[in-house]
């Protein structure tokens, strides 16, 4: 998962880090190690070092709390959970697909921040209620702190922050269309990200100050991650309302599994076609496997007229394939989830329709979009 080490599973959702995490793990390590010393000189180089490590990775629990908090709110609502990735810039929660309702979507946003919340109440309680001092006191004091910041800066409403999916349910509910609700919040996200690389950049270019350049890095988080939350629901758009049978490519490579080889041969020679994929149907035209123009050289050329097509084909794996009638969007998100450059179009029966290639939706999107936009 573009680079991401996995470490486990959280309740059964798999658990990724990504390389950058450590990274970070080591900064703040290092940065509350030395503080704790600097604070309290009777604690050793090592010792204070070890309770910056504790400190940090007690830091990331509450990052991995506030994520679970998206997740069982998500998974309530059958929403399948992909995974919870820690990174340099905190955590990620990657949902199956959208709440069905703004409503729904409302509480998948707010329940991370709401477990921060929580989490800065406990320690702040556990501060006050309890006879620590010491050390022990600052890392409470620190942990409730940046679960405060947290919760606090996540409801900044901007995608892709959580406040910006809080607002995009907003606008989706009084508008009713949840795609207005996101091209709004990315909008929003947008002029969070260049506030936020202002603020790094003027300090730098007057006074040659770098006190604020982790505000570029953030602003620049949010402009790219905006960008292309406002990209995706253009795209969305677009294909709302269109099924999978819409985006099928005409005259799609289908060839019957009762045809012999010497016949294909000769088919593909008169007609000319590219193609070096087929899908194979029975008698009845229902999906049974494919067979690529290459499985023929595993032949003999003298066996060609008595070897049927259905004889030398792979059979299909019903994951492979998609409903006529399922929306595209669904059946797009199954080619880049499985990294595929096409897929396999059926009815209900197992009649194959044709097949569905990212370069027709490509062509659909653009065709919608002349639509909508006429020159």
């Amino acid at each position: 998962m573009n680079g991401t080490i996995r470490v486990g599973n959280l309740f059964g959702i798999p658990f990724y880090i990504h390389p950058s995490w450590f990274l970070v793990l080591g900064l703040v390590t290092w940065s509350y190690g030395s503080g704790l010393a600097a604070q309290f000189p009777q604690i050793s180089g090592v010792l204070a070092l070890l309770l910056g490590l504790m400190t940090a990775l007690l830091l990331f629990a509450s990052v991995v709390a506030h994520e679970l908090g998206h997740s069982f709110v998500a998974i309530s609502q059958g929403i399948d959970v992909k995974s919870i990735t820690l990174f340099i810039f905190g955590g990620l929660a990657s949902l199956e697909k959208e709440s069905k309702t703004p409503g729904e979507a409302f509480w998948v946003a707010i329940a991370g921040p709401l477990v921060s919340l929580l989490l800065f109440g406990v320690f702040t309680a556990i501060g006050f209620v309890t006879p620590v001092s010491g050390a022990a006191a600052a890392i409470l004091g620190v942990l409730a702190a940046v679960n405060l910041s947290l919760a606090l800066f996540n409801l900044i409403p901007g995608l892709p922050l959580d406040g910006g999916n809080i607002l995009k349910a907003l606008v989706w509910k009084v508008t009713g269309n949840p795609y207005k609700g996101v091209t709004f919040a990315s909008r929003v996200g947008q002029v969070f990200g260049w506030v936020a690389i202002a603020s790094g950049l003027i300090p730098l270019i007057l006074f040659g100050s770098l006190n604020n350049s982790w505000n570029l890095i953030i602003g620049f988080f949010l402009l790219q991650n905006a960008g292309n939350a406002a990209q995706f629901a253009r795209v969305q758009e677009k294909l709302t309302g269109l099924t999978a049978s819409d985006a099928v490519t005409p005259d799609s490579p289908v060839v019957a599994g009762s045809m012999s080889l010497r016949e294909f041969a000769e088919a593909q020679i008169l007609y000319g076609q590219n193609w070096q994929k087929f899908l194979v149907t029975d008698d009845e035209g229902q999906l049974v496997g494919a067979f690529g123009v290459n499985d023929l050289r595993n032949i003999s050329t003298t066996l060609w007229s008595e070897t049927q097509v259905k004889d030398i084909m792979r059979p299909m794996v019903e994951s492979t394939t998609v409903q006529s009638d399922q929306p595209l969007l669904e059946a797009v998100q199954i080619l880049e989830q499985q990294k595929l450059s096409a897929l396999p179009v059926i009815r209900d029966n197992g009649v194959v329709v044709g097949i569905l290639e990212k370069a027709a939706v490509i062509q659909l999107i653009q065709q919608r979009s002349s639509q909508l936009h006429p020159a």
